[in-house]
Order: C-alpha cells, then structure tokens, then sequence
C-alpha cells in the first residue's frame, strides 16, 4: 500500500509579510461577507491591492483565524471569533504569542514556519544557514514530492522580515511593519538572524498552559522533556531556555493548574484542571476586560 502524500505549503503569501492593519480587515468583513476574497470587488472591500488581498487570504488560514469551503466560503475559526471580539487590533501581545503558535506548528499550510522553527536550532546564523538547514529539512518532509526552491527562498525572507527589525528605530505609522515583529523572537545584527529568548513581561503563563494543552491533546500528562525540547516544544516554538520554560512550569504549579512531578526521576507534567485551549483564550481575554 503507498504512503499517503504528506500535506505541504511553500509561498502562499504573494510575497508580502503581513501589515499592521490587514487581519483587523478580515476580521470584520469576513463574518459579514464569507464570499469576500471571491468577489470581483474584494480589493475595494479590503482597501488593498489584488495580490495584497490573496496575501490576507493566506495569512488568516495559516494563522489559525479562518477556514474556507467553495459551498460555504470564509467563516472565522472559534480562536478567530474570540480575537475579533476582544483583540481585533492586535494590541495585546497574548493575541500575537497565540497567532505565533498557531503558525510555527502549521506543517500543512506553513510548512516553512514550521520547519524553522522546529529544526533552527542554532542561536546566531545568517541566512545562507537558514536556507541549507529549512532545504534540507523540507525535503525530509516532503518524501520525494518536488517543490521550488526559489518559493522557498522568497518564504524564509517573508518569515525572517515578518520576526525582526532591521532598522534602528522603526516608525510606528509604518503599515508595511509586521506586527509579529513585536515579539522580537528574532535580530538582525548586520546580516546574522540572532533568536532571543523572549521578554516575560509580554509572555503570559496562560499562553504556556495553552501549548501544553495542545501537546497533551486527548492526554492529561507530558513529560518535561518533550514539553520543552519536543516537536513543537516551549523551547523550539517560543526561544525558551530550559531554565526559563522550568520556570514558568513551577509558576504553573503554583496557581494549581498543572502539577509539575520530578521526583524519583518521573519529570512529568500533569494538566490538573481540564481545560480546552478556547477555555484558555476566553479566560485571559475576559479578565483583562
């Protein structure tokens, strides 16, 4: 019987990072008008370029805020309906740490994202590396299905200038900046992408409770290790040094909402009030109301 073809996505993004002000548009147009990105008028209802408008398209489906069917076209996602009711301006950082999850695991509709973030594991590296590293990767992934190379260059230069600044002093009036730039997940330091831990005054345990939710899925338990340094772990998804990610753990455990055991060498995590990650967003954005 023949493997199945795994799900792959190079350059759905016409080239453009995502723009301050572009999911914003989405989020309040779609639910109103789930034809938008088929009309012939989309460009006038989004206020933005054809191929910008395809872009927006990409982004809301590989962020996790929108599903599209020919029957019934775009609906937003539950997560996509909560961002729009309390964050549809993007200012909380909460809401760009879970539209970072949401893309650095997208193997199917973001596979680069997910391949850089995943197997990128040096700290200093210019983009040269990057691209040998992701090449080799994705063809891993892939098994033998053909893809462009060229598309996955214009992809690690879309996902390097979406994560960093290259400019001293950025203008805020500047639409072109991508808002996920404000994570300062990643430098650009004359030419060499330097990952950074990031800031714990903008990274909210509940966002951690939330990918731990999604790790354990079905499960109520992970272990430390692959919490941490697994596929899609705290470390490889979010820069979190060991030590940092066993602090927000214990942190965790302190509020009762996980359990962190390392004694007798069991280095468990165990989930001790089962929640959804929807339940997760609800509570954070309501409390901050």
């Amino acid at each position: 019987m023949a493997e199945s073809k795994v799900k792959f996505r190079i350059q759905g993004h016409e080239k453009f990072v995502l723009r301050d002000g572009w999911i914003n548009k989405a989020l309040s147009i779609v639910p109103q008008t789930p034809n938008a990105f088929s009309r012939k008028d989309a460009t006038d209802l989004f206020g933005i370029g054809n191929n910008m408008v395809k872009s927006l398209r990409y982004w809301m489906k590989a962020f996790g805020l929108m599903t599209e069917n020919s029957t019934a076209g775009a609906k937003l996602t539950e997560t996509g309906e909560l961002i729009a009711k309390y964050d549809p301006y993007l200012e909380d950082p909460f809401t760009l740490w879970i539209m970072h999850s949401n893309i650095a695991k997208n193997e199917a509709e973001a596979t680069t994202w997910f391949l850089f973030f995943n197997y990128c594991d040096s700290g200093d590296f210019d983009k040269t590396e990057i691209e040998k590293i992701v090449l080799r990767e994705l063809k891993k992934y892939v098994m033998g299905q053909t893809f462009s190379e060229k598309s996955l260059g214009n992809d690690i230069d879309v996902l390097l200038n979406m994560y960093s600044k290259t400019k001293e002093k950025t203008d805020p009036e500047d639409k072109s900046n991508s808002p996920l730039a404000q994570l300062s997940l990643l430098k650009n330091v004359e030419g060499r992408y330097v990952r950074i831990h990031p800031d714990r005054r903008i990274l909210s345990e509940l966002v951690v409770l939330y990918e731990l939710i999604s790790m354990m899925g079905d499960s109520d338990s992970i272990s430390i290790e692959d919490a941490i340094t697994g596929k899609n772990g705290l470390a490889k998804i979010y820069n979190l040094s060991g030590v940092m990610a066993n602090d927000y753990l214990d942190r965790l455990d302190s509020t009762g909402l996980i359990r962190v055991n390392r004694t007798a060498g069991l280095d468990m995590i165990y989930l001790l009030q089962k929640k959804s990650r929807y339940e997760i967003l609800k509570e954070y954005y309501s409390g901050k109301r």
